[in-house]
């Protein structure tokens, strides 16, 4: 009898490894699940396309029908493919480690994004801006450099670290560590970490609760963005059946922008931590279904087509390709030949590179191929660093400045950092378009230094988000003062807002008899 079983129990044994276990599987079910992966987070966006930010700091009410129909997806890919910067950011990555292998340089990734013919905005525009400015990657992404670095833009760009990575959520993360950090730090950072680690764990798990809960422990629980999803959770335990009330829980703690210009004193919000939150309570109360999941995520507003392209993309992995909905794959043959614009790969294309780079990063890994069998050494997920931006920065107040800087201007205020919000562009019946290579230069000056000396290009996609920007200063009164260097009568360089900051928070308002008052 002894010897009858050793054979089963050595095998037992020889799958775990120091809590690791070996995940078998078929390459052809591998395959099915990458292209749901990436199927998924073509239809999730394409979903909520027509609702982004059009609703911020309210739900979609559930009379209002968001559309999906035969031919949805060939029309936005036809006539709307700036849609797709979930895709084609993702895509982006994917052909540099296609061309160069999985050791490519992180400066491969960042010139190629950084000089790709596609708009970008927030934290991609910013940090595209420092790559051609000579500011590469780490530094390219930190707040320092970056007043959108904890936006949500390497959140909904990470889709393809995870699905590389199946079962490896810490592979993954390395991966993040390297590509996020080009245009986000800290809790920015943090939202492309963990949903990379949800992609690779819903490729070897079918459990969305155990995936969410896992994948959470890749971040680092002293951060804010560790403390919100955990919160999700906790109310979705709450109110299992509820899924608004645990939205208005996280409108009432979790939607104070601090970072991004756009966003504070404004109910737009594209923070990757609530976003990230929509996502997670779309797939929580989703429990599996891809309507319900496509459904409730988008109708959390703010980032509306993002976030379900997450929640999608991730469910997508998890079903399968083949279990995908028929009604949610409507048109989707008809564009899996299609190039996602500004990129040389269509789903066709990445159905089979996703598959090659996964066995490649399977074999790196410890992992085995033998034939049609793909074993995994799957990973016990572990906590990246901690980082936090604007530590000790809280928004005092913002007021409109709304004039064109014809020589030189002086501004004022009281607190630890500041941002000038506004933009260099062509005037109206000029000679020359947006399009064109002109740029105004300033030198900033705070407390009579010169600060920096800045170029503004007018040009949409390599222009500077911002006009510029400090932090970290004392907790004082300041002077800014903006000096325009090469006037043109056809260029105007126009500003629009200040904004500051304290390093204390500003006082609760309690609401009285007679209206507001500062509570002592």
């Amino acid at each position: 009898m002894k010897n009858k079983f050793l054979p089963i129990i050595f095998c037992l044994l020889s799958t775990i490894t120091y809590g690791q276990k070996m995940i078998t599987m078929s390459k052809e079910k591998l395959k099915d699940k990458i292209m749901g992966g990436w199927a998924g987070q073509t239809i999730g966006v394409t979903f909520g396309a027509p609702v982004e930010f059009k609703f911020n700091g309210t739900m979609i009410n559930d009379y209002q029908k968001i559309p999906w129909y035969d031919g949805l997806l060939q029309k936005t890919m036809t006539n709307n493919p700036g849609v797709y910067d979930d895709l084609y950011m993702d895509l982006t990555f994917v052909e540099v480690f296609e061309r160069e292998g999985l050791n490519a340089p992180v400066e491969s990734h960042a010139k190629s994004y950084a000089n790709a013919g596609y708009m970008l905005w927030h934290a991609n525009q910013a940090a595209r801006y420092n790559i051609l400015q000579g500011i590469m990657p780490p530094a390219s992404g930190h707040w320092h450099n970056n007043p959108h670095a904890d936006c949500i833009d390497y959140q909904i760009e990470a889709d393809f670290a995870g699905l590389m990575s199946p079962g490896m959520p810490n592979t993954a993360s390395k991966i993040s560590d390297k590509i996020g950090h080009i245009m986000n730090y800290g809790d920015g950072w943090y939202g492309g970490v963990y949903i990379g680690a949800m992609y690779s764990l819903a490729l070897t798990s079918n459990d969305i609760n155990y995936v969410v809960n896992e994948a959470l422990k890749t971040i680092p629980k002293e951060s804010q963005y560790y403390k919100c999803i955990t919160d999700v959770i906790k109310w979705h335990k709450m109110y299992p059946d509820n899924w608004k009330k645990t939205w208005f829980e996280l409108q009432q703690k979790w939607t104070n922008d601090i970072g991004c210009p756009d966003g504070v004193f404004a109910p737009f919000n594209i923070d990757a931590t609530i976003n990230s939150a929509y996502v997670v309570l779309g797939l929580l109360y989703g429990k599996g279904d891809f309507t319900q999941t496509m459904e409730i995520t988008t109708r959390c507003g703010q980032d509306a087509d993002c976030n379900p392209s997450s929640a999608g993309g991730i469910l997508g992995a998890m079903l399968g390709y083949k279990a995908i909905p028929e009604y949610w794959k409507l048109g989707l043959k008809a564009i899996e030949d299609m190039d996602f614009k500004y990129t040389s790969t269509s789903l066709n294309d990445v159905y089979e590179i996703g598959t090659k780079h996964a066995l490649q990063n399977i074999e790196r890994n410890g992992g085995k191929i033998l034939g049609n069998s793909v074993s995994i050494k799957s990973q016990l997920p572990t906590a990246v660093r901690f980082e936090e931006s604007f530590k000790g920065h809280y928004p005092l107040d913002k007021k409109w400045i709304g004039k064109n800087l014809e020589n030189e201007i002086e501004l004022d205020f009281e607190g630890n950092g500041f941002v000038v919000k506004g933009e260099a562009k062509p005037k109206e019946g000029s000679s020359w378009d947006s399009k064109s290579e002109k740029f105004a230069q300033i030198e900033v000056y705070v407390d009579g230094k010169l600060h920096e000396t800045v170029k503004l290009p007018v040009k949409f996609t390599t222009r500077r988000h911002e006009i510029c920007w400090k932090y970290e200063l004392s907790d004082a009164p300041h002077k800014i003062k903006l000096k325009l260097l090469n006037p043109d009568p056809e260029m105007i360089c126009y500003l629009s807002e200040l904004i500051w900051y304290s390093s204390k928070p500003q006082q609760k308002m309690t609401i009285g008899t007679f209206g507001p008052y500062k509570k002592k």
